[in-house]
C-alpha cells in the first residue's frame, strides 16, 4: 500500500489547561492523529507531561490515533504504562537506547506500533539494521527538547535517503514544519508532517492543515 499523507499536530503548543477541548478542536479541523511530546528533563531539558495525562486524554478522545514522542533517557520504562493509556505508536529515540530491537519487540508485544526517532546528529544509516521492525522513522528537524527553533533544511537528505531506500515506510519530521518549509520536506518525500505553532497558532486551522497535506499528497503522486 503506498504512503498517504498524514498530519499530526503536536499538542504541546496547545492550551495545555484545555488540552481535550484543545485536542478535539484539531481532529474536528482535520488532523490526522496527535503528537503527543514526552520530555524527561533528562534525555531534554525539558519536562512535558507522562502517562497519567495522556491516558486522562484517551478517556476524552475514544478513537483518534495517538502518537506519543519519548524524548526520554529510558523508553522502555514507559511502554506499558503507554500502551495502557491508549497510544497507538510509540516513537522512540535510538541514541540513548543500547538494544533497540528488544524495545522495539516490547513495544510491539504491547499492542502499539513502533516509531525511531533520531536527531539531527545521528547518522540516518544508524538506523538501517532496526528497519525491519519500524512502522516510522522520525527525522527531527530540530534539537529535541526546545521550542522556537529554525527548521534545519540540512536534514532533508536524511528524508531523501530514506525514501529512495524504502519506498514504502512511513517517514515523519518534527520541528520547524508548517507552510513556509512543507515543500521542503514533502519534496525530500516525508509523509508524516509535525507542525506545531503553525497550525495550534493558526486562525484558521482546518486550512493549513490542507495546505499542508494537499503539498504532501502533490509530490507522493
Amino acid at each position: 500500500m503506498p504512503v498517504q499523507a498524514k498530519i499530526g499536530p503536536s499538542i504541546l503548543n496547545a492550551d495545555l489547561s484545555n488540552l481535550a477541548a484543545e485536542s478535539q478542536k484539531l481532529l474536528d479541523n482535520g488532523a490526522d492523529y496527535l503528537h503527543l511530546d514526552v520530555m524527561d528533563g533528562t534525555f531534554v531539558p525539558n519536562l512535558t507531561f507522562g502517562h497519567p495525562m495522556v491516558k486522562s486524554l484517551r478517556n476524552k478522545i475514544k478513537t483518534a490515533f495517538f502518537e506519543t514522542h519519548m524524548m526520554v533517557q529510558n523508553p522502555e520504562q514507559w511502554i506499558e504504562p503507554m500502551a495502557d493509556a491508549g497510544v497507538n505508536l510509540y516513537t522512540f529515540h535510538v541514541e540513548p537506547v543500547q538494544d533497540v530491537v528488544r524495545v522495539s519487540r516490547r513495544v510491539q508485544e504491547s499492542g502499539m506500533k513502533v516509531g525511531l526517532a533520531i536527531k539531527p546528529g545521528t547518522e540516518v544509516q544508524d538506523l538501517e539494521k532496526y528497519l525491519s521492525i519500524a512502522d516510522v522513522v522520525l527525522v527531527m528537524t530540530v534539537e529535541p527538547g526546545f521550542g522556537g527553533q529554525s527548521f534545519m533544511a540540512d536534514m532533508m537528505p536524511k528524508v531523501k535517503w530514506l525514501r529512495e531506500n524504502y519506498p514504502n515506510l512511513d517517514i515523519e519530521v518534527d520541528g520547524g514544519v508548517g507552510p513556509k518549509t512543507i515543500h521542503c520536506c514533502a519534496e525530500a518525500g516525508a509523509n508524516m508532517i509535525v507542525s506545531g505553532t503553525a497550525v495550534v497558532g493558526a486562525s484558521d486551522q482546518s486550512q493549513v492543515i490542507k495546505e499542508l497535506r494537499d503539498v504532501v499528497h502533490s509530490y507522493l503522486k
